[in-house]
């Protein structure tokens, strides 16, 4: 008897969680799991009802987890996809959930991250380098990297500070 009343709690607690915020069905699981002392059996009882209750939905969570990283934290569809690859999120359901990512805003983020980091790099002889390597660890594909980085330095050489100061920027 105390077991079911055990079960009931977690998959209330659970239910709770999701509630608030969405969750996949790997979070609850692991979070079930150590509310009932690591038995998977029943951990996975609990996920079984929630995703039949509609409470988690693998699809709905990936999908949110796209948009907010795209366009709150700036990150590009590779650094998504491993993200949620990471979670237990099939392939499937990651390349649906990336499909909700504005594609003309994501490369409008990019160009303002790689403009701000060119800024920083303003004086340095290894921006080019520098930059590459910044977009590509925001998740962004190396062609649109470069296509960018490109845009930027050529923007820069024809600057008139640049003109100016003699600058090594971008290695020229």
């Amino acid at each position: 008897m105390e077991e079911g009343k055990d079960l009931v709690r977690v998959t209330d607690r659970m239910r709770a969680l999701c509630s608030r915020r969405e969750y996949c069905s790997a979070d609850i699981l692991k979070k079930a799991m150590s509310a009932l002392d690591g038995d998977r059996a029943r951990a996975e009882t609990v996920v079984a009802k929630l995703i039949d209750e509609k409470y988690i939905d693998d699809l709905r969570y990936s999908s949110a987890f796209a948009r907010d990283k795209s366009s709150i934290a700036g990150w590009g569809e590779t650094k998504i996809r491993y993200m949620l690859s990471a979670k237990g999120i099939s392939k499937d359901t990651i390349a649906e959930a990336l499909e909700s990512i504005d594609e003309d805003k994501a490369s409008g983020r990019l160009e303002k991250l790689m403009e701000a980091k060119a800024r920083s790099l303003k004086d340095d002889p290894q921006a080019k380098l520098k930059m590459l390597r910044f977009g590509m660890g925001r998740g962004y594909a190396y062609e649109a990297v470069a296509r960018v980085t490109d845009r930027i330095i050529e923007r820069w050489k024809d600057s008139e500070d640049c003109r100016r100061d003699r600058c090594k920027w971008g290695g020229s």
